[in-house]
Parts: C-alpha cells; structure tokens; sequence
C-alpha cells in the first residue's frame, strides 16, 4: 500500500555583487548574474507524519517549529535539500542540519544537504584562504547566515507543502557530447587531468563514463509534480565572473518549460573525474564556446547546450517511469575512517614555496601552466594543511530509503567508478549515488589514480583506498537500510 506524502519548495539564493566566486584557484568577484542560485527542499513522509508541524512567525519573519500539545512531531520526515554551491563543508552542513532542527522539528539525521558544485557560486567560509586572501569577510560572513536562513525557509515551507504522492522511477541515457573522463594517459606514460585540446601527447582517457541518467518521479494529488534527475557532471561549463547555476541551471529551466505542472531538482552523481570537454573536438564541437585558461570548453553557450540536452534525456523518459507503491522511509547514516595523505617532510619546503608565490599572485614564477599549474598549486596547498596530520579523518555516508528506491549521500567527490560499484549492491530497484552531500571533503579517487596521478589523486587529502573504502561502506549502508 502506497503512504508516501511529498512537499517541495524553492527559494532564492542570489549573492551581493562584488562577493568572492569559489571554484578556481585564482581570485574572480562577482559582477553580475548570469542565472539566479536556488536552494530546493524536498520533504517525505509517510501518512502517520504526514501533518505539518511549522508556523509563520511574522515577528521574526522565519517559519519556526510548532510547540505544544497539538504541534505533534517532525522526527519521521526526512528533508533533501540541493543548493547551487560549489561545496558546504562537512561542519556548514552540521550547523546548517542543527540550525534547520531547530525550525522545522526534524533530526539533524533526517536532512541531507546537497551541493550541485557549481562553479559560479560564492564562498560562504570567510576563513578559507586556499584559493586566495583577498576577501570581504563581511560579505561572505552575511551570505553565510542569509544561506543558513534560507535553507530552513526552504525546507518549512516543504514540509507545510506535503501532499499525498505516488514515485516512480526510470534511468535514462546522456547523449553524446555532454560529458567525458577528463584523466589521461599519455603517451610519455604521465597522467594528466584535462591536458590541452588536440594534444598530441593523448594516448587514451582512464575510465569509463556512467551515462545512466537516473529520474524520480513524484505525482502529488492537487500540485505539482516533481522530478529528482541524478547525473555524475562537474557543473564547470563556464569560465567568468558572473552568478550561475551553470548547467543545472540551464536543464531546470529547460525542463519546467517544457512540462508544465513539473518542478526539478538536481543531485550531482559521481562526478569527481568527469567533466564536459571534448580533448578531439570534431564538427560543431567547440560551436559557441571557448578554450578555457584550464584546456576547458566553457562558455554560456556550452552550459546551455549541456543543461538542454540533460533535460531532454529527462523528458524522453519521464512519462515512462515506473509506478511504485512507497510503504517505509527511512534514513540511516555511517562513519567511516580513511587514512590521510599525509605529505613527506622533504616536500614541504618546495609546497610552501609554490604556495607562496601562488598567495602573491607570482604564477608565472611557478614552472607549470594551464591545469598543470593549477594541480601543483592544489597539491601544495594539501601538503601544508597536512604537514602536522591528521593520520585519519571520520567520513559519514548517510543513505536515504524510499521504498524500493535508495540515495546515498557521500561527502566529497567522488570518482566514477564508485557510483559504478554502489549501484550494484543488491535489495533495490534503483540507486541514487550523490556527491558533495553534508559535506565537501575533496576528491575521492580509486586506488590506481594514487599511482597514476593526475590533479585529483595529487590534491586528495585522503591516501589511497579511499574509494574502496567508500565503496564498502556505502553497500554495508544500503544493506542496513534494506533490513
């Protein structure tokens, strides 16, 4: 018997202009909007917590958690909420989940936050100098509480929006020309991630792509209906300093114009070593786009093409999904500990170095350019945040079931292949792996690219094995959920 119930809301999250963009290792600020951010809350429920437990305080001008003997209690919904951010850390999203408790009535444990990485998006850490130095703290501290606020707004408003809804769900396939292992082998035997367009020292990528396309579907009695598209994809399709969603944006508006009565929402996949950038471009490949300081086809005109055809996957699919009834929710999260990459003494003094120059705005000082440049910089800047340990870091999974559907939240970056593995544990019709969920702990590679190298295995604070170690985890989850 179906007893699933679904809210859904969607607030604006646009920054001050002039505020700091995070997503490279060079200093950009903002100067306009290209496309407006968005936090999304989805709320689920089943019939016996189906009756919303928030009020409007017109005092405070925030939603607050009912008290009382007739308030009741929030603590079987579960809340997931994606932000357009390029990542919240592991301790944001902690005081983000408290702060939302606080409001709505529901766990800290119930509410998973996801970040869709774009790289248009501001910093909301004033204290964060691994990119550069040059900050107004005050802006980004403002951003930060006005962020905070909204995701509790956000994800009120879901609950108070619970309506009786059936799921379905279907996988669809990208097409072509959207996404690509940015990692290659070369021919002199190194490992480069995203080498220059054409080069003729590419031998080969390392990896597969996973092109499934994962759609849910849910049909909710006198609203609107919502998907939630899962796909593995930087958002990284454009070079500037202007506001952007990126190419979640661009497939948000894509699709909710072409199917009115729908709403969407993004939850990256397992992205961490694919991006959108053709290395042998051919016919109207690098149409409306630009080579990027990286060796990067981006542009407006290159998100807008992504995001397009994602929504068209979306749509070709989404009137086909698979009707199920959803009797249990539940949601469930696991720590594990991972070994840190901690640096040999003997490197610290070239990192600092390299660090250095890079704080000063010397590149050109440092021997390397392009996204060789941009990975020994990453690297040093790792090197020196672990130059006195840790020897190990905590990493919670937090796993979400809907019936016979199930999420898992991972906090980082992680390689394809992980998404690859996670989605052949067994007890579930379909699996959503997301990145970047309650946290942004960096990339997770699998265990050969330690010794391949490459930017990702290079910046990783995590030693090899992290992905297996991931992997494993991440099916003893599901199994639990499963029980």
């Amino acid at each position: 018997m179906n007893r699933l119930r679904v809210g859904f809301d969607r607030k604006n999250i646009d920054p001050p202009l002039g505020i700091a963009i995070r997503g490279y290792y060079k200093p950009r600020y903002a100067s306009g909007i290209l496309s407006s951010l968005n936090v999304n809350a989805a709320a689920f429920a089943t019939e016996e917590a189906a009756a919303p437990k928030t009020k409007w305080n017109p005092d405070t001008g925030e939603y607050e958690a009912q008290a009382g003997a007739d308030a009741g209690s929030n603590e079987h919904i579960i809340l997931i909420i994606s932000v357009d951010n390029c990542g919240l850390t592991t301790e944001e999203c902690a005081e983000f989940r408290t702060f939302i408790t606080e409001k709505t009535g529901v766990p800290a444990g119930n509410i998973l936050i996801h970040s869709t990485h774009t790289h248009t998006g501001p910093f909301t850490l004033s204290t964060d100098k691994s990119h550069f130095t040059d900050f107004d703290k005050d802006a980004i501290d403002e951003y930060r509480e006005f962020l905070k606020k909204r995701l509790a707004d956000a994800s009120a408003a879901a609950i108070k929006d619970l309506k009786p809804a059936k799921m379905g769900f279907i996988v669809g396939w990208a097409p072509e020309r959207v996404a690509y292992i940015r990692r290659y082998k070369m021919k002199d035997g190194s490992t480069w991630t995203c080498p220059p367009i054409n080069d003729p020292n590419i031998d080969h990528p390392i990896g597969t792509l996973d092109q499934r396309v994962n759609v849910l579907r849910f049909d909710r009695e006198g609203a609107e209906s919502l998907a939630i598209m899962n796909y593995g994809l930087h958002a990284d399709c454009l070079n500037l300093d202007e506001i952007s969603a990126d190419w979640p944006g661009y497939m948000t508006e894509t699709f909710e114009r072409a199917y009115p009565g729908a709403r969407i929402m993004f939850l990256n996949g397992c992205e961490g070593d694919v991006g959108s950038t053709h290395v042998w471009p051919e016919g109207g490949d690098m149409n409306d786009t630009l080579i990027s300081f990286d060796n990067e086809m981006k542009s407006p005109g290159m998100a807008r093409f992504v995001g397009r055809a994602l929504a068209g996957t979306v749509l070709q699919v989404y009137d086909k999904a698979e009707f199920v009834d959803v009797e249990d929710i539940k949601a469930l999260s696991e720590t594990i500990e991972i070994p840190a990459n901690v640096p040999d003494p003997k490197d610290i003094p070239l990192a600092r170095k390299y660090k250095e120059l890079h704080d000063a705005g010397r590149d050109a000082e440092i021997p390397y350019t392009a996204m060789e440049l941009t990975t020994v910089v990453a690297e040093a800047t790792r090197m020196l945040k672990l130059e006195n340990g840790p020897e190990s870091f905590p990493m919670t999974l937090m796993g979400i079931k809907l019936g016979p559907v199930a999420l898992l939240g991972i906090p980082g970056e992680p390689f394809t292949d992980i998404g690859r593995q996670i989605k052949t544990a067994e007890g579930f019709k379909c699996i959503l792996p997301m990145c970047l969920s309650n946290g942004s702990e960096g990339y997770f590679p699998m265990k050969e690219a330690f010794d391949e190298g490459g930017y990702e295995a290079r910046s990783s604070r995590f030693k090899g094995g992290v992905a297996e170690r991931i992997i494993a985890g991440g099916k003893e989850l599901i199994a639990k959920l499963k029980a």
